[in-house]
């Protein structure tokens, strides 16, 4: 089951730009290897999961996997072959806003090479170009 908030305060959102880079979130906390965006973007909570179960189908126990991102922004879209007018759309799926410096995942109890290996997995999935940064400089 993708993310989703349990209750919100409005049903529908604007989109906005995302600009600027991110100032909170943007290091390592809680594992030893993280996933950094380059730049901004929307993820939808369907990528979220698929790139939770990729990485832990490659951890297997061995580590532990933490996400640092939430689908809190309802996107809208109205029905295919539908005239113009009549509103705006229903929600239809949430994502999450990541800017630039976000950090998304974290692995920690893995080697490097693992650690590499398991965060590339991810990667691969996402809609934004990311990094990988370890815990202390130089990593």
């Amino acid at each position: 089951m993708a993310l989703m908030p349990k209750r919100v305060k409005h049903r529908k959102s604007q989109r906005r730009r995302i600009r600027g880079n991110a100032t909170r979130g943007n290091r390592v906390s809680l594992g030893d290897f993280g996933l950094q965006s380059l730049q901004g973007g929307y993820v939808k909570a369907t990528t979220i999961e698929a790139a939770r179960v990729a990485a832990m189908q490659y951890i297997r126990g061995d580590g532990k996997l933490y996400i640092r991102i939430f689908p809190h922004k309802p996107v809208t879209a109205r029905p295919l072959e539908t005239r113009m007018g009549k509103g705006k759309g229903e929600p239809d799926h949430w994502v999450a806003v990541v800017k630039c410096g976000t950090v998304m995942f974290e692995v920690a109890g893995l080697p490097h090479e693992a650690a590499r290996e398991c965060l590339a997995r991810i990667a691969y999935k996402l809609p934004v170009r990311v990094r990988m940064i370890g815990r202390r400089p130089g990593e």
